[in-house]
């Protein structure tokens, strides 16, 4: 027992930080503006493996979700569908993904009638390898990715609004000098 009381105020406060980290899980790879981005090979709701090597010379974004059928996934993934055609515009091939199985992905995408493919991790070998699920964290945090044509990453958005998901997606990407396609 702590008997002076700034002193236990400062240990407690540390336990509560130390606690909130372990809680919330501070990612256990931190990946920066400037890294190359961690390869996949992914599962899509399209069918196909999309593999990021194969993506070189494009503009690439992976928007990481925690759970299909969530409410807060739901709104996330019918932004990006809705501001489709704004994205689109853009010479970019984008994600979203999460570490649900490829069969309820599938069933997530089909029910929300979305324009993108969605990726499936179960394994979680890709999450890991992006930072987005830790020891304590099953579940991908909600962030998204920006893969600039040489395969390094432009930003990392941690910061996102579900509603304006899409909107937030093409603006990053005008924001980042992607060039229109023709």
């Amino acid at each position: 027992m702590v008997r002076h009381p700034k002193l236990a105020a400062v240990l407690s406060a540390v336990l509560v930080a130390v606690g909130a980290a372990f809680v919330f899980g501070q990612a256990d790879v931190e990946l920066k503006v400037g890294d190359k981005a961690p390869d996949f090979a992914l599962v899509g709701t399209d069918g196909k493996t999309h593999k990021l090597s194969e993506l070189r010379g494009k503009t690439v974004v992976v928007a990481w979700f925690p759970k299909a059928f969530t409410s807060g996934c739901t709104t996330q993934c019918k932004a990006l569908k809705e501001s489709g055609e704004a994205i689109r515009a853009y010479d970019v091939t984008y994600f979203a993904a999460s570490v649900d199985d490829a069969e309820t992905n599938k069933k997530f995408a089909d029910s929300l009638e979305l324009d993108f493919p969605v990726l499936s991790d179960p394994d979680k070998s890709a999450a890991k390898a992006y930072g987005v699920v830790t020891a304590v964290r099953p579940v991908a945090f909600r962030w998204t990715f920006y893969i600039k044509p040489d395969g390094t990453i432009a930003v990392i958005d941690k910061q996102i609004n579900t509603a304006s998901a899409g909107l937030d997606t093409a603006k990053h990407l005008g924001e980042l000098g992607v060039k229109k396609r023709g």
